[in-house]
């Protein structure tokens, strides 16, 4: 399996490094990707570097996608290239992942209208303006879309997606 994972500007730290660590614990190869290939750094001061930029990846090139939060989302979904990524790997039918404020991501790239989606509850209101089904739950998987709403939701989110990937 090959995961992509997205980063910018202040990253939620760990919303990063644990799925990053877990899929590569599956024997996964994890790129971290970026709007301009970097060092970023993290919500709670910590530095990641991107493997890649975007306009070296393909969503062809992978078989998960994962959006951490943090305030990375917010910079992440002023970028075209990025939401088009976005768009076209939902649409091949592979696995998103999205915790906390990523789902910002999934709203701008226009895949969330009547699916049921978890996320911090400071972006409810936007999840439900932009259509989706905001349960309340902690963790939430419809179709291909897996999203969570903190890091204490991290464990049972990447346990979802791992099991998925390997079904």
């Amino acid at each position: 399996m090959k995961v992509a994972i997205f980063i910018e500007e202040f990253v939620e730290d760990v919303e990063f490094l644990y799925p990053y660590y877990r899929f590569q614990e599956e024997g996964w190869q994890v790129d971290v990707i970026s709007p301009q290939k970097g060092t970023f750094k993290g919500k709670k001061g910590m530095t990641h570097k991107s493997d890649k930029s975007i306009d070296e990846v393909s969503p062809d090139d992978y078989d998960i996608l994962f959006i951490p939060g943090g305030y990375a989302p917010d910079r992440l979904r002023r970028y075209e290239k990025v939401l088009k990524f976005v768009r076209d790997f939902y649409n091949s039918g592979k696995i998103v992942g999205s915790i906390c404020h990523g789902p910002w991501v999934l709203i701008s790239a226009g895949i969330v209208k009547g699916k049921k989606i978890a996320g911090y509850y400071a972006i409810k209101d936007d999840l439900i303006n932009a259509g989706a089904i905001y349960t309340g739950k902690d963790v939430e998987a419809d179709g291909n879309l897996f999203t969570g709403t903190d890091p204490s939701a991290m464990p049972r989110l990447i346990k979802m997606i791992v099991e998925a990937a390997k079904k």
